[in-house]
């Protein structure tokens, strides 16, 4: 299912790149990893990644800042997966608004995980 796609997990927390990289691994995934939005942009800057997973709040620069200058820079069909423990009623519609293509709040079960970044590939 996610053999030979290239998702770039952007998360501050270590702990939640790695449980994300090892069940995306787990299904053939390459998984590359940055710590806030201002590295997600320099590796995008690369063809090649196919989703990305972007955490909200993050230090040097959030997903939402991220996600708007991805949109005017780089890409805007770029599937981008919004990632956060902020599951506030109307967030989903902000991050919609902000550019991204779907959500997705933490702790996130496998399932869920697989499930939207395998819609997100096959929207493409």
């Amino acid at each position: 299912m996610l053999a030979a796609k290239t998702i770039l997990v952007v998360d501050d927390n270590t702990m939640n790149r790695l449980v994300a990289k090892t069940i995306l691994g787990n299904y053939g995934a390459v998984v590359i990893e940055a710590v806030n939005g201002s590295e997600a942009i320099d590796l995008l800057a690369q063809p090649g990644i196919d989703v990305v997973l972007m955490d909200i709040q993050m230090p040097v620069m959030g997903g939402m800042e991220a996600t708007e200058i991805i949109r005017k820079t780089i890409s805007q069909t770029l599937p981008i997966i919004a990632l956060t423990a902020n599951a506030i009623k109307g967030d989903n519609e902000k991050y919609l608004k902000g550019g991204m293509n779907a959500y997705l709040s933490k702790p996130f079960k496998e399932f869920d995980l697989l499930n939207i970044v395998a819609s997100s590939i096959n929207k493409k």
